[in-house]
């Protein structure tokens, strides 16, 4: 979250590479309609505020991510295996 005095509020979803994937804006939105929000684009939200994150959930807490889990391969998911591995050409640094 970054906090920008006057600014209307916006829901801003990065990829691992700090590339901007959607602006979602929240002024009108209730704090439970941001939940619902949250959950439909599959954000984890702890039970209690002691609970451990799961991993498939650390780094990346929403769609789309490369780092989830996925306990059948070790691999990316393949439906934007061009787009991935183009992006893995152009970006050597991780």
């Amino acid at each position: 979250m970054k906090h920008i005095p006057g600014a209307d509020p916006e829901l801003v979803l990065l990829n691992h590479y700090y590339e901007e994937l959607d602006r979602i804006a929240l002024s009108d939105m209730t704090r439970s309609e941001i939940n619902e929000l949250l959950e439909k684009l599959g954000f984890y939200k702890k039970a209690q505020p002691e609970d451990q994150v799961p991993e498939e959930f650390r780094f990346s807490p929403a769609k789309d991510s490369p780092f989830k889990a996925n306990p059948s391969s070790s691999s990316a998911p393949t439906d934007n295996a061009s787009s991935e591995s183009d992006a893995e050409a152009k970006r050597s640094d991780l």
